[in-house]
């Protein structure tokens, strides 16, 4: 990986990971829940518009695309920013990072739970159960005092609605060639929902301290979090950007015990790493199953692409889109398969050669209501 890439990783994990550092210090310095929310929203979604407008990508002008951001803005934003404050006025920044991991289990639970998706690879299962297993360990509802609380609750909500929404943004969701636009415009969105919460945000008290914290949630861990996403899975392709999710809860541990002085006991610590062991089982058995060489031809080529976006989607709970991050290699994509298409038209006999190793894994958008390629 080129060392530009690497520090771009590592930037991404700081800033992502510290999300839970900045909101921790906005309540304890007098930010609500919802100011919290809809100031991170705002933020975030003005560093995206000037990055769009840089980049010459407009915002979306179809209702129907507006309509279908609302339902992700709600899930993917407004929803569990709010619940993810409301947690961590009464459990810590390390321990909401350590649950925010939990994401693409619930991805996975979701999935088969609706039937979009299907376990044929054992990891996968043993990973989902690990996974949950590991979560026990974390909350022990079993000692007295355990963390199974209601902030405890609103945490693991917050993450199973990041995975709500990803389901619903692969199935409804198309980007194109405009990728920081559309997820400027999702921010937008949730900057308007999380608004209706004003009235019930209370009065404003925050100092210096508060007012800084959330700056930064919103402009370094929400707007410039989503555009080295972006620029990650362009330049190296999604599964090197999934790297990243491992590193969150690390980062988020490390920051609340150097700087809020936060306390993580040997089990919950053991529960973090069962968490992200099942995560990487789970990953594991999706690279194993859904990436087959393309020998099939387009149809196949069609398969593994669609995969690529799944896998882009369980990459953990960022706080903006990632299915948008991807979108940049729609055209590639597209051209593969129109060259398979023309092959097998010529009457060519030949396979469709898979992409040469070490080269990053195509991102497309999902398949759209109308379209007669198999689901």
């Amino acid at each position: 990986m080129p060392l530009s890439s690497t520090v771009r990783m590592a930037a991404l994990a700081l800033f992502w990971g510290s999300g839970f550092l900045w909101i921790k210090l906005a309540l304890t310095h007098g930010l609500t829940p919802a100011q919290i929310t809809i100031a991170r929203c705002a933020l975030g979604a003005a560093v995206l518009l000037v990055l769009a407008r840089r980049a010459g990508q407009r915002l979306p002008r179809s209702w129907t695309t507006w309509r279908r951001l609302v339902v992700a803005a709600l899930f993917c934003n407004a929803l569990p920013f709010a619940l993810f404050a409301v947690g961590e006025q009464h459990l810590d920044s390390g321990l909401a990072g350590v649950l925010n991991a939990t994401t693409p289990l619930w991805s996975l639970l979701i999935g088969m739970t609706s039937g979009a998706e299907r376990i044929t690879h054992p990891a996968r299962l043993a990973g989902l159960l690990l996974g949950f297993a590991g979560t026990v360990l974390i909350f022990a509802p079993w000692q007295h005092g355990g963390l199974l609380t209601w902030p405890a609750v609103a945490l693991l909500a917050a993450a199973a609605s990041y995975a709500v929404a990803f389901a619903y943004m692969a199935r409804h969701l198309t980007t194109r060639d405009t990728p920081l636009a559309m997820s400027a415009a999702q921010l937008l969105t949730a900057t308007g929902l999380s608004t209706l919460a004003l009235p019930a945000a209370g009065p404003l008290h925050a100092d210096v301290t508060a007012l800084l914290a959330v700056t930064a949630l919103g402009v370094l861990g929400t707007g410039l979090t989503f555009y080295l996403n972006y620029r990650l899975i362009t330049d190296e392709g999604p599964t090197a950007a999934a790297t990243v999710g491992y590193l969150l809860p690390v980062v988020s541990v490390a920051l609340g015990a150097a700087l809020l002085d936060e306390h993580v006991g040997p089990r919950v610590l053991t529960g973090m790493t069962v968490v992200l062991l099942a995560v990487a089982l789970t990953r594991t058995g999706r690279r194993a199953a859904a990436r087959p060489l393309a020998t099939d031809g387009p149809a196949a080529t069609a398969d593994r692409v669609t995969a690529d976006v799944r896998e882009t989607a369980a990459t953990g709970g960022g706080g903006t889109s990632l299915l948008p991050a991807g979108s940049a290699r729609l055209r590639a994509g597209s051209e593969r398969l129109r060259a398979g298409s023309e092959r097998l038209g010529a009457g060519s006999e030949g396979p469709v050669r898979p992409a040469t190793p070490g080269t990053p894994a195509l991102v497309a958008t999902p398949p759209q209501p109308g379209d007669r390629r198999p689901h």
